[in-house]
């Protein structure tokens, strides 16, 4: 396999990642949530900028396009829905189109409901997807722009996508994300095992990402609106899936 990847914090809790084709020598950052530290990665890795892929306009995910594109004359690859709210697009995507990163292909999903034009990319041959703010690892993100049943199908979609997909998301909320899914599900032997598995990787300053769909599956309460057993936990016994989940947000928010 010809990719790499490198995972890094920037601002607070956002995550940049690089992802290399050591064929071609390409890489891509996904996401520019400060420029900084992906220079900084791109250093100490010995890797040059070609792209950025960004998935939605929030700033703490594009702040860093302007000053990385000045240096390094890359293209900017983004939301068709958001082109004009996210600087210096030169690639608008939208459903179904393919962008290259040297010899690795994505496919981009629309994945709408944090913003009404957020993207993914799905590298379906490296069996990784980057997500940005749509799905976290047990949670996913506020709906802001959207709607819960946006959000919901949304969701769905990214479930559908291979069990073994690793999944790179766009911040660190694991730990408060586990805290939370135990009220929904406390009985979840799944669950109550990577929230063990998430208290030793963060008492060691270690990443919890990336997550697999596979995981988020068992574990997710958000992806798991369907299941008979959350809907009854949150009192909506046989409610339909976008009316669960918008009740389990209601509650994340409030939590």
């Amino acid at each position: 396999m010809s990719v790499e990847l490198r995972l890094f914090v920037c601002l607070r809790d956002n995550y940049g990642v690089l992802l290399h084709d050591s064929v071609s020598g390409a890489t891509a950052a996904i996401d520019a949530p400060e420029a900084g530290p992906v220079e900084a990665a791109l250093a100490a890795a010995g890797w040059r900028l070609n792209d950025i892929l960004v998935t939605h306009h929030h700033g703490d995910h594009t702040a860093g396009i302007e000053p990385l594109k000045a240096r390094y004359g890359c293209r900017v690859v983004a939301p068709a829905r958001e082109a004009s709210r996210i600087p210096l697009v030169d690639i608008p995507m939208r459903e179904g189109d393919s962008v290259r990163v040297g010899s690795l292909a994505a496919t981009v999903l629309e994945t709408p409901g944090h913003t009404n034009g957020h993207i993914a990319y799905w590298f379906k041959s490296e069996a990784v997807a980057f997500v940005g703010d749509t799905l976290f690892s047990v949670g996913c993100g506020r709906v802001i722009e959207g709607t819960p049943e946006m959000m919901w199908r949304s969701l769905a979609k990214l479930r559908d996508l291979p069990e073994e997909t690793k999944i790179y998301c766009g911040h660190e909320y694991t730990a408060a994300n586990v805290r939370f899914a135990l009220t929904v599900e406390p009985e979840n032997s799944a669950l109550r095992a990577r929230a063990e598995e998430v208290s030793r990787l963060c008492a060691a300053g270690q990443p919890t990402i990336p997550t697999t769909i596979g995981q988020e599956k068992a574990v997710n309460p958000f992806l798991r609106a369907d299941v008979p057993a959350v809907a009854a936990a949150v009192g909506l016994p046989n409610a339909p899936p976008a009316q669960v989940f918008a009740e389990i947000r209601g509650r994340k928010d409030r939590f």
